[in-house]
């Protein structure tokens, strides 16, 4: 029952009472598993170009990019916590007198710690309280260390959002995951008018420390490159948070008895992007970046991608006006079908073709006008991540999604089957084309299947409870789509989940 308080609660946070009760009996019922039909692999859902067509789409995106307008949107609200927790243990744990299983690979990452961007801040720090990086690694004293990049008396990393890290070292320069998506955007974001848009998403506890970043360095990248950068940073909404319940069921509260609510996820981002205006969007995780040296072959298939899709819009658009004729001819209903099939991934079910003409164009313009996705895919070699399938809907028609493994039945063999053949796995790589043929915004929430949401445990404040989480922005929150999925190369995915990522190659 809620009472007076909490319906205040819920008017001020823009949840209704049924989107309350929604999530009361989405717990009550869970979500159904993903019912995967097969991998996509290259030649079954995954296109691979060779280097000439590559560089053809390319070309395609640079001819037509001054006529179009364009906006880099970043997923950057989340700490980097999660990313220093062996480090964490370092601090807490760590007795160089004994010999300890688990430390090795984060004390050889620290003897290593010259080599990081970090480590002329870091070495400023301790010299103002006395002490020296390299007597304290002679000493193997790695909990001062870690100290100093951790807490607010040194670095301060582990409450900073990651995009605000120092990534990579230059001869005259370190840079932060942020300052390396404003060189990346000038290369393939940059509009006509030599403008440069991002948007990032980020916590509204993380907004000043962004906005003195912006404050800090944009003006040197806009001299540098003879651009103007409009930088938008926006929050996850309130109305998109969500509740938990605790291990007997009761709702979660705070100590003042006010319902406690968790942020609803990644998924609560096409709220975001929904409010954008472009004709395209780049969507790119705040840890995706690599270094100057190693960047043209991102830029090659980020313009590769956007070139394809415009190539595709293209046709959609032509089939459409097609369709609007009344005298479209069986002949070339039968080319925009073939084209729908091959190249947007659309299947059709046998009783499609035993429909009358009206009913086949009327379905076939439905499926065609709607927002459609570019996703790059890298063969997997271990990196976690969600991976490309061939799922069917309730309706037993098969499409193309991205499928995280939360959302697979691994009791199942004849999934886990599926999952054995997969090859490729998703680096959050997409372009997505947001407006219909005629020029106007798709409304993207649309197009969510509000059916593949997230239940999980988690403790927090001492409390377990189950928390539960909106359909992932690439996963559930785009499932009504049109996707296309393009093998990348894996040089395009330097992704940082630990700090001793920072040490490899193509961080260096």
């Amino acid at each position: 029952m809620l009472s007076t308080k909490d319906l205040k609660q819920l008017q001020q946070k823009g949840i209704s009472e049924l989107q309350f009760q929604t999530q009361i009996e989405n717990f009550e019922k869970g979500f159904p598993f993903a019912n995967l039909a097969g991998a996509a692999t290259v030649g079954d859902g995954i296109v691979r170009f060779t280097p000439e067509e590559a560089e053809e789409y390319a070309q395609l995106f640079d001819k037509k990019r001054d006529e179009l307008s364009m906006v880099k949107f970043v997923p950057a609200s989340g700490a980097a916590s999660r990313m220093f927790k062996d480090l964490i243990d370092v601090e807490q744990k760590y007795n160089a007198s004994e010999k300890k299983i688990g430390f090795a690979r984060i004390t050889k990452c620290l003897d290593n710690v010259a080599k990081l961007a970090l480590s002329d801040e870091l070495n400023k720090i301790l010299e103002k309280h006395g002490l020296e990086a390299k007597k304290l690694l002679q000493e193997k004293d790695y909990p001062t260390i870690a100290h100093y990049i951790l807490q607010t008396d040194g670095l301060g990393y582990q409450s900073k959002p990651k995009a605000m890290l120092l990534f990579h070292k230059y001869n005259n320069e370190a840079r932060t995951a942020f300052e390396e998506h404003l060189v990346e955007g000038v290369e393939y974001a940059q509009m006509a008018d030599k403008t440069v848009h991002l948007h990032f998403t980020i916590s509204p506890e993380h907004r000043a420390l962004f906005q003195e970043k912006v404050n800090e360095v944009v003006s040197k990248y806009e001299a540098r490159y003879g651009v103007k950068y409009h930088i938008e940073f926006s929050e996850q909404m309130g109305k998109t948070d969500m509740i938990a319940l605790d291990k007997e069921g009761n709702i979660v509260r705070n100590a003042d008895g006010s319902i406690l609510f968790r942020p609803g996820g990644h998924g609560a981002l096409i709220e975001n992007l929904n409010a954008l205006e472009a004709d395209l969007i780049f969507i790119k995780n705040i840890d995706n970046v690599t270094t100057d040296a190693l960047r043209p072959t991102t830029y090659l298939y980020k313009k590769a991608l956007a070139g394809y899709l415009l190539y595709i819009q293209e046709a959609v658009a032509d089939c459409l006006h097609q369709l609007e004729s009344l005298s479209v001819s069986e002949g070339a209903l039968s080319r925009i079908e073939g084209f729908a099939s091959k190249l947007l991934n659309i299947r059709f079910s046998m009783t499609y073709f035993s429909r009358s003409m009206r009913e086949r164009v009327s379905y076939l313009g439905r499926k065609l006008n709607r927002p459609i996705r570019v996703c790059g895919m890298v063969r997997n070699e271990g990196e976690p991540g969600g991976g490309p399938y061939w799922v069917r809907n309730e309706h037993g028609h098969k499409n193309l999604q991205i499928i995280e493994a939360s959302q697979i039945d691994f009791n199942n063999r004849f999934q886990v089957d599926m999952v054995k053949e997969s090859s490729h796995f998703n680096p959050v790589d997409l372009i997505c084309g947001v407006k219909n043929y005629k020029g106007n915004k798709f409304n993207l929430k649309n197009y969510i299947d509000k059916n593949t949401g997230f239940i999980s445990k988690k403790k927090q404040n001492g409390v377990e409870m189950i928390i539960q989480e909106l359909p992932g922005l690439w996963n559930g929150a785009m499932a009504d789509w049109n996707t296309i999925f393009v093998e990348v190369p894996i040089e395009t995915f330097t992704p940082v989940k630990t700090l001793e990522d920072l040490l490899r190659k193509e961080h260096q």
